[in-house]
């Protein structure tokens, strides 16, 4: 209490009152102490260096089921299981020795009456003496809810299997365990699947139907790993977790390697072929799975999931409802692709990106009349790629665009300055291939009559090539630039024509001069012996209606003389392949027009 004032009662002048840190209370006696000691509820002992009881109260030994007076000399790491776990027995150690001032751990103990308690065992120096306390709480109460609250936290509600937490709590340690531990197999294999369709039971029959098709398909799921397991040349006791949404793993350890997992992943895919009978609903569903199984030793849990998660991408692509074995040489392809299409921006600004050219000649004459541009990447890694390599990546993330302005504008240069260095001769033109995200991504027209102006190529000197699959059928935006780019003087060609739709109604519509030719077609005349008729007669017709149409046609992947004699009888206009030329440099398309030499010849 306080008086009005504020100041505590008997502060005032005469007053009298004990100084702080004073007490007129004498001091605890040791036998004070042995008395606390003895009538404490709280299990303890007083240890030696050497980890000895010196003694022990009742409370310990009722805890260890044994008279406090026999437990004198006994080793206190026994009676606590201190040893049963390195890094706890390493860490008393370190408390006996004096070199660590506590240790705090929990241990399972056996009751004498049979039940086990869950006790948290403390251990520190006595002070002031040589000694060293032990006590021991029991905690089974505290150590019961918590298991709890953690089965709820690491479990999913809907399926009650493991959950993603759990999953990959389990997984490391497996991983860990398998590394160091002689009497495993040292592997570890996992089937990661999803359902197939599993959405349109969600939207279609609603999530409380969807929720008692995930739990049924776990409990399907738990008796294929139990079945394998038990029958199988493995340990079994599989884990079976729900990762999230429809997806599911089964965790095998100690594996015996891929056919055990084979034999896994065709027990589920029978057991979900089964029709589901749910609320009155009859429900079928399939899954997806991809399988992995490898040595534990350098594998980490990071890396198994991504090779599970490619391996389950390519069970769905190659047409769902089926399992798929991890292949690292296809993953090593993926994994080369994934890398081409990161780095195919920078490339560009890189100057890794070069040109070559093939000559596109008379089939009349026999003489170079233009020149395709082929573009080739110079790899730093990889070597030089040739086009089948990066360009469909590049059209993917959309590189094409700054790809192709890149060698629009690098082609244009170099016709214009081989045109320059022979005024007199009859000028090249150079084709360039165009992809038609160009024309969506970009404004194509813009970019070419800016390049045009630029270069100083005439309009009449430049070739551009579409495929027939992005010719044909093109409306609005596409055929507007087709048609502006014609205007323009530009030249359009259909790039392997008779592969596509072949939409010979619509191709009068289209602002196209010419037509290259598929080289399946040129295949047909390479023997002279055996031609085969029905090659021919397809030729033949594609270019009488070519040139009623007012196109002229080129032959592609022209090999032989007898090729380019064939096709010149049926009228092809030009040809293009190796028996005039491989694709080469620019100077050694100089050196072709300095000669002035017929080439082929």
């Amino acid at each position: 209490m306080t008086e009005r004032d504020g100041r505590p009662k008997g502060s005032g002048g005469g007053g009298r009152h004990r100084p702080l840190g004073r007490c007129d209370d004498t001091a605890a006696s040791p036998a004070d102490y042995r008395a606390a000691f003895h009538a404490a509820r709280l299990p303890m002992a007083v240890l030696n260096r050497d980890g000895l009881v010196l003694a022990a109260n009742p409370a310990f030994g009722e805890l260890v089921g044994t008279d406090p007076d026999e437990l004198v000399a006994a080793t206190a790491a026994d009676l606590t299981d201190l040893g049963a776990d390195p890094r706890v027995w390493t860490a008393y150690r370190e408390v006996l020795c004096g070199r660590s001032d506590r240790l705090r751990c929990t241990r399972r103990l056996k009751h004498p009456d049979g039940h086990s308690v869950w006790v948290e065992v403390t251990v520190e120096p006595q002070t002031g003496e040589d000694g060293v306390l032990l006590s021991v709480a029991d905690i089974s109460d505290r150590h019961d809810l918590l298991a709890r609250l953690r089965h709820l936290q690491m479990h999913d509600p809907v399926t009650r299997l493991p959950n993603r937490a759990l999953f990959f709590e389990r997984l490391s340690t497996a991983l860990e365990a398998a590394a160091f531990e002689p009497a495993g197999t040292g592997r570890i294999g996992l089937c990661y699947l999803d359902l197939d369709g599993f959405k349109a039971v969600n939207d279609t029959l609603g999530h409380r139907v969807g929720d008692r098709l995930l739990s049924a398909v776990a409990q399907r799921l738990t008796r294929c790993a139990e079945t394998v397991g038990d029958r199988g040349p493995g340990p079994g006791g599989h884990l079976v977790a729900r990762l999230g949404g429809d997806e599911f793993a089964i965790l095998v350890e100690d594996s015996t390697g891929t056919d055990q997992l084979a034999e896994l992943a065709r027990c589920v895919l029978d057991a979900l072929q089964r029709p589901f009978d749910l609320a009155g609903q009859r429900l079928s569903v399939s899954a997806s799975i991809g399988v992995v199984e490898r040595a534990a030793a350098g594998t980490t849990a990071t890396g198994l999931m991504q090779a599970a998660d490619t391996t389950l991408f390519w069970a769905k692509e190659d047409g769902k409802a089926r399992w798929t074995l991890f292949d690292p040489e296809r993953n090593a392809h993926r994994m080369t692709r994934q890398a081409l299409s990161s780095t195919l921006r920078p490339a560009v600004d890189r100057g890794e990106f070069t040109l070559e050219y093939q000559p596109l000649v008379g089939l009349g004459d026999g003489r170079a009349q233009g020149v395709e541009a082929l573009v080739r990447w110079r790899h730093p890694q990889f070597g030089t790629l040739s086009p089948n390599r990066f360009i469909a990546l590049a059209e993917e993330n959309g590189a094409i665009v700054e790809l192709g302005r890149w060698v629009l504008e690098r082609a244009c240069h170099q016709a214009r300055a081989w045109q320059l260095a022979h005024p007199g001769g009859q000028p090249l033109f150079v084709s360039v291939n165009v992809a038609v995200r160009q024309v969506w991504d970009s404004d194509l027209v813009a970019d070419v009559a800016g390049i045009l102006a630029e270069t100083g190529l005439p309009p009449r000197l430049l070739q551009l090539e579409l495929t027939e699959s992005a010719v044909m059928g093109s409306a609005g935006r596409p055929l507007q630039a087709l048609q502006a780019l014609s205007d323009m003087g530009v030249r359009i060609a259909i790039d392997d024509f008779g592969t596509g739709y072949s939409n010979l109604a619509y191709l009068s519509r289209l602002p196209v001069s010419v037509l290259k030719l598929d080289g399946s077609f040129v295949h047909g005349f390479r023997s002279q012996e055996h031609p085969n008729p029905a090659d021919e007669m397809i030729v033949e017709a594609l270019v009488a209606l070519a040139h009623r149409l007012g196109l002229t046609v080129t032959a592609e992947c022209v090999e032989s003389a007898e090729q380019a004699e064939r096709l010149r009888r049926i009228g092809c206009d030009t040809g293009q392949g190796w028996l005039y030329s491989r694709p080469v440099a620019p100077d050694r398309v100089e050196a072709l027009l300095d000669a002035g030499r017929r080439t082929g010849s």
